[in-house]
């Protein structure tokens, strides 16, 4: 069992007993243990077969829950798990995934009208049922409908992060197969997208049974969907489906570049085939019956004069136009990256101290780190006022007293009012080196206000960059409604930085306000908002979202040493 499964598993008690009213304590153990679980960099299964270790070594894991994911990794469940879901009926879940719904409110649809569905809460709201309940009304059951449709869409989508896991696993049971000669992810996932409906894996074989056979016994399927000569389908236990085609070596490539997408894109690349007289399949490039290239996906482009486009560009936007001018962007890499921007310590929420987070940035190559606790109107996470603020960057001067080669960078994040103006008052943010303003509350404000908001932070002297510009979570909540442009124009007239929240149920900026942000000159901050050591392996996630907005090097603040960083911020 992957570390994406268990922690989906630890997720679903959360859930099912946050639907059940019990205890806050006793749902957040879960919810903690699931977050663990999911950044934790090696497989839980390595641990619990090593005998020299223990999983309660692993910071946040206590005896009761590692005995449970113990059961989870050997069991596929746990008698916790399975108990609540023989009082709760499984589809009532999806009830939660509606945003603004909550457990409580979930549970007296549940009790009293007996939804169970999705489909049929549409139903009860479109006949005015919800409305009538107690502490529900019009405006609830509004907000409601208009919130299906992302609880649908989380239903069916997988967050790259987890896509990437479970394809890790899959390369890895892949291994002991000796019919496999090469295998490969495409679709959606090898092109980068924050989400992916589905997993399309290649395998190069002659002995398409032999893999298929070897791929039946992968531990994580619940269901095999279909199976064929040459293609098999099959659904993991956390809902994924996964598609693995056997694919000759004459072919290879052109399934390859067929497969990945997008469709968008190979519609472009099919037109430019066909008005040279050639016709493109996921079999190769013909010219009339004559195969003339697609073992490799570069020989496909190549035949039409283009170069090997990077996947993460494959969406029909500007690639063809770059590669028409031969001026194909080089993008983004992960060692571009020169230090991290945003990150939290045990001074707020985070789960680390300020060394811990020090030391596990610079173990990981970086050479500074920006420590952005919560300022005070973040209460629940225990935000920061001013003088324990001052009290925090005192600390930090110490810190880097010590450090030879590395610097922490004296910052926060300070949230931006409902009613305009930040948290902290001028005098003491001019004293920090990186502040980054952003919006927690109020989010359900007029386009106009959260515009007027946010442009309002980028003008304080202060401020260095906005961090997750547009409150976006994947799968949990839309976008506050923000006018983008305004902000651009905004940050460019000031010399402010926009952040791409690399957390990957954030990745805010999307690849399209990211490409936007670049037409402006504007530079993005590739940021973890890491919580704990493990968070801040996130940048991953951002580069590739940086990568679909064709992002270079130079477009990257964070790229740059912190010298030359300081230079480019407009803060005074």
């Amino acid at each position: 069992m992957t570390n994406a499964e268990i922690a989906a598993r630890l997720e679903q008690v959360a859930d099912l007993l946050e639907f059940q009213g019990a205890n806050p304590f006793r749902i957040r153990a879960y919810r903690n243990g699931a977050r663990t679980i999911q950044d934790l960099p090696e497989p839980v299964e390595a641990i619990l077969e090593d005998p020299a270790r223990r999983l309660t070594e692993v910071k946040g894991i206590g005896k009761d829950l590692a005995e449970k994911i113990a059961d989870l990794v050997s069991t596929g469940t746990t008698a916790i798990l399975d108990e609540l879901l023989a009082e709760i009926p499984e589809t009532v879940l999806a009830l939660l995934r509606v945003p603004g719904l909550g457990p409580k409110r979930a549970a007296v649809l549940h009790r009293e009208l007996g939804i169970n569905t999705l489909d049929q809460l549409r139903q009860a709201c479109q006949s005015g049922q919800v409305r009538q309940m107690k502490g529900f009304g019009a405006k609830t059951e509004a907000s409601i409908l208009e919130n299906l449709e992302i609880a649908e869409e989380a239903g069916k989508r997988t967050y790259w992060a987890i896509a990437d896991e479970i394809v890790e696993a899959l390369k890895a049971h892949f291994v002991d197969c000796p019919a496999v000669k090469r295998i490969e992810p495409a679709g959606s996932y090898r092109r980068g997208r924050d989400t992916v409906g589905d997993l399309d894996l290649l395998a190069l074989a002659e002995d398409a049974e032999a893999v298929m056979d070897h791929f039946a016994r992968f531990s994580s399927i619940s269901q095999v969907l279909l199976r064929g000569g040459t293609k098999m389908s099959v659904r993991l236990g956390i809902g994924l489906q996964v598609d693995l085609r056997v694919v000759p070596a004459e072919s290879f490539g052109a399934a390859l570049q067929y497969f990945t997408g997008s469709q968008a894109h190979n519609v472009v690349l099919r037109g430019m085939a066909k008005a040279r007289g050639l016709k493109i399949n996921e079999y190769g490039v013909f010219r009339g019956e004559a195969r003339i290239a697609g073992e490799e996906e570069a020989d496909v482009y190549a035949v039409l004069d283009l170069p090997l486009f990077p996947p993460e560009l494959r969406e029909a936007r500007r690639e063809f136009e770059w590669a028409a001018a031969g001026s194909l962007p080089e993008l983004v890499r992960l060692e571009d990256l020169r230090g991290d921007l945003h990150a939290h310590s045990t001074w707020s929420d985070g789960m680390a101290t300020i060394e811990e987070m020090a030391a596990a940035a610079r173990q990981r190559g970086l050479a500074y780190l920006a420590m952005t606790d919560h300022s005070k109107r973040v209460a629940m996470a225990g935000g920061l006022d001013a003088d324990q603020l001052l009290r925090q960057w005192e600390e930090v001067d110490a810190i880097n007293r010590r450090l030879k080669g590395f610097r922490v960078l004296k910052g926060v994040e300070v949230d931006i009012l409902e009613g305009g103006g930040l948290d902290l008052p001028d005098e003491v943010l001019a004293q920090g080196d990186w502040i980054v303003a952003s919006v927690h509350y109020g989010q359900n404000q007029s386009r106009e206000r959260i515009t007027r908001r946010v442009v309002e932070a980028i003008e304080n002297p202060c401020v260095c960059a906005i961090a997750h510009p547009t409150g976006r979570l994947l799968n949990q909540r839309k976008a506050y409604e923000i006018d983008l442009e305004a902000v651009f124009r905004a940050a460019a007239d000031n010399r402010k930085m926009l952040e791409l929240n690399a957390h990957p149920k954030r990745l805010d900026l999307d690849d399209v306000a990211c490409a936007a942000a670049r037409n402006y000159g504007v530079p993005v901050v590739i940021a973890t908002d890491a919580h704990n050591i493990d968070g801040l392996g996130t940048l991953r996630y951002g580069i590739l979202q940086a990568r679909r907005g064709g992002l270079t090097r130079n477009d990257v603040a964070n790229s740059r040493p912190w010298p030359e960083l300081r230079k480019m911020i407009g803060k005074k």
